[in-house]
Formats: structure tokens, C-alpha cells, sequence
């Protein structure tokens, strides 16, 4: 009997050490649209490693370059594919499958209702916006399962060979744009709109391909290296005010998870949110400094005339959305619905302290 009992426990013993180990090792490779030494990937591998941690090494996510496994366009198809476990891009990258895919990424001109990336994350996480996040992979027809990971801006309007006073002067130039609805804004508004990786910039300015280019924000501009080909810089634009960059998920591999290992990853991805956003705004100021201070970068304040072109611009194409795409309708009319609740606390709340903020940086640059 007692050799029995022993057998029995050995056995338990020997069936628990493989269930364990069966689900020790979950490895998800998410591969990147951006080079490994963005600041994007810096913080994803943040997020990897708090989702490592809240699993027990459960969960392991490696994080892959741009290109590693296929095309920075292939991305989100090499996921839904299973040719890659996981990817990372900024949402609006995938217009071309849902125009709905911008509302997410990237909402052009905040929305056109003021939405910054703060009450983004509130129209996000109680105002609706996740329950219709869920619904986007299917509306694209893709099997993921995507998780909003980083706010980014607002970013800069962008850099410039020479300064600009008007929109005439901004018509001058090849601009570097982002895909989508943004970019396409601003050709309705005559600027000759570019869209090219993050990654090609550079080079295209130093061939003479672009002559002015916006990416995002100081540092990660400054990473890229536009300083050392042009030194006009501006900080205010609207075409993304609110940016956000996400991980996908193949939705095979998500579903084989535990519920433990999802909620670990929901935690996490939620977590990001509010750690890539402290994040950006300290580096941010830090990289802006040293541009004007160390490179000879000039600060400038945008042409007046360029912000009421661009916001009727922004306004016509989500309405012509609207009106083409239901889906598209039901995120714009819930941001809509959520701004007409949560921006004017949120706006005017900010105004003073925005207003202080602007003239303590003015008396800086008077130093």
C-alpha cells in the first residue's frame, strides 16, 4: 500500500512538472515596424519585460527589428498569417484595410473635436473606445487581437529648410507626411504629401527626394537625425495631435493563453499607457533642449493660417468617412459623443496651466 501511495504521488508529482513546463514557454515574436534603437522599441521592451514578470516567465515576448521577418507593409498580414507571433505599428498604418483604422492611431486634427492624447486614453479605457478597438481587427477581416500600447503626441508639425510665415511658404515644400487620412489632408490643402517609413526619412532628405519631413516629436526625431539636415522646427500641428502605437497579436496564439497570461497582458498593456506618456514628456524635453541648445535648431511658432486650413481639411474627410463607412461613422460619433461630455472640462481645465507653461518657457528662451 505505502509503495502505492508513493507511486501515486511520484506520478502527481511527475503530471504536475509537465503541465507547468507545457505552459512555461509561450514565445511571442513581435516584430517591429521601426529600427530596434527607437524609443518605441525601448518602451515595448518595457511592456515585454512587465508581462514576463506578472506571468513568471510564462510569457516571453522578443522583440524583432523592422524587417527581420517580413516587409514593414507585410507586418500586420504576417500576423494574422502566423508568420509572426506579434507586431507593432501605429494603428493608422492599416487605412488602407478600414479607414476606421486612423480613429484609433492616429484621429486626425484630435478627432476634429479637440481630443488629446489624455482624453484619448479616457474615451479608450470608459468611454466606449476599446469595445470598438475589439471590433476593428474583425471589421478588417484579421485574426488579432491588438492591444494599445503607447500615446505619443501631440507631435510637431515638423521640420523645414527655412522658416515659414504662411501656408504659401509651406506649399513650397516635398513634406514627409504619415499615411492615411492625415497625409492625405494635407495634399487637400495643397502641400505635397510624402509617406514613407520612419527609417527612409533621412536618407530622402540628404538625397534631395523631401525637402521638409515630420516624424514625431523631439527625441525621436532627433534620433533620426533630421537636425543635421535641417534646423526650422515647429512644434504646434494638428494632423496628430493624438497618436498612439499598438501590439498585435495573432489570434490563434492569444487564444491558446491562460486567462491568467491575457489578464497579464491586459494589465501590462494598460500599465504602457500611462509609462510611455511620462516617459515622452520628460525625454521629449530633454531632446528639444539640447536640439536648440547643442545642434542649432531654431524654434518656431506655426503660421497662424495653417491651423484653420487644416482643421476644415480634417473635418471634410471624417465627414466624407462618415458618410462612406458605418463602422467608421460609429467610432467618429462615439469620440464626438465623448467630447462633447469630457473636452470642455478638459480643455478648460488645461488652458491656464497651458498658458503658465508658455510664458515660463518664453522667459527660458530669454535667458
Amino acid at each position: 500500500m505505502r509503495k502505492l501511495i508513493e507511486r501515486v504521488v511520484a506520478m502527481t508529482i511527475v503530471t504536475a512538472f509537465a503541465a507547468s513546463a507545457a505552459i512555461a514557454e509561450v514565445k511571442i515574436r513581435v516584430q517591429s515596424v521601426i529600427p530596434a534603437k527607437a524609443d518605441e522599441v525601448h518602451m515595448l521592451n518595457e511592456f515585454a519585460k512587465d508581462v514576463s514578470d506578472l506571468t513568471n516567465g510564462e510569457v516571453v515576448i522578443e522583440v524583432l527589428p523592422a524587417g527581420a521577418v517580413v516587409g514593414v507593409r507585410e507586418t500586420l498580414d504576417a500576423v494574422d498569417k502566423g508568420l509572426v507571433e506579434g507586431g507593432f505599428a501605429w494603428t493608422h498604418y492599416w487605412s488602407g484595410k478600414h479607414p476606421a483604422a486612423m480613429l484609433f492611431g492616429s484621429p486626425v486634427a484630435g478627432a476634429g473635436v479637440g481630443i488629446d492624447n489624455i482624453a484619448f486614453m479616457s474615451w479608450f479605457l470608459y468611454g466606449g473606445g476599446k469595445e470598438l478597438y475589439d471590433e476593428l481587427w474583425d471589421e478588417m477581416g484579421v485574426n488579432v487581437k491588438g492591444f494599445m500600447l503607447q500615446p505619443v503626441g501631440p507631435e510637431a508639425l515638423g521640420w523645414f529648410k527655412e522658416p515659414i510665415n504662411s501656408m504659401e511658404d509651406f506649399r513650397k515644400y516635398r513634406f514627409r507626411t504619415p499615411p492615411g487620412i492625415p497625409g492625405q489632408t494635407y495634399k487637400d490643402i495643397g502641400v505635397a504629401s510624402v509617406a514613407m517609413g520612419g527609417g527612409d526619412i533621412l536618407p530622402a532628405l540628404e538625397k534631395g527626394t523631401i525637402d521638409a519631413a515630420e516624424w514625431c516629436c523631439p527625441k525621436p526625431d532627433s534620433v533620426f537625425g533630421f537636425q543635421k539636415v535641417l534646423k526650422h522646427y515647429y512644434l504646434q500641428g494638428l494632423h496628430q495631435v493624438v497618436v498612439n502605437a499598438d501590439i498585435y497579436i495573432n489570434g490563434d496564439v492569444y487564444d491558446s493563453l491562460t486567462d491568467h497570461q491575457k489578464k497579464a497582458i491586459e494589465v501590462a498593456a494598460n500599465a504602457s499607457l500611462t509609462k510611455a506618456l511620462a516617459y515622452r514628456i520628460y525625454e521629449n524635453g530633454k531632446a528639444l533642449k539640447d536640439l536648440t541648445e547643442n545642434h542649432g535648431v531654431q524654434l518656431h511658432d506655426t503660421p497662424t493660417d495653417y491651423f484653420s486650413a487644416y482643421m476644415n481639411a480634417a473635418k471634410a474627410s471624417l465627414e466624407k468617412n462618415a458618410q462612406d463607412n458605418a463602422f467608421f461613422k460609429r467610432v467618429w460619433d462615439s469620440q464626438k459623443a465623448f467630447a462633447e461630455i469630457a473636452v470642455p472640462f478638459w480643455a478648460g481645465a488645461q488652458t491656464s496651466n497651458a498658458n503658465l507653461g508658455k510664458a515660463f518657457a518664453d522667459s527660458m528662451m530669454m535667458k
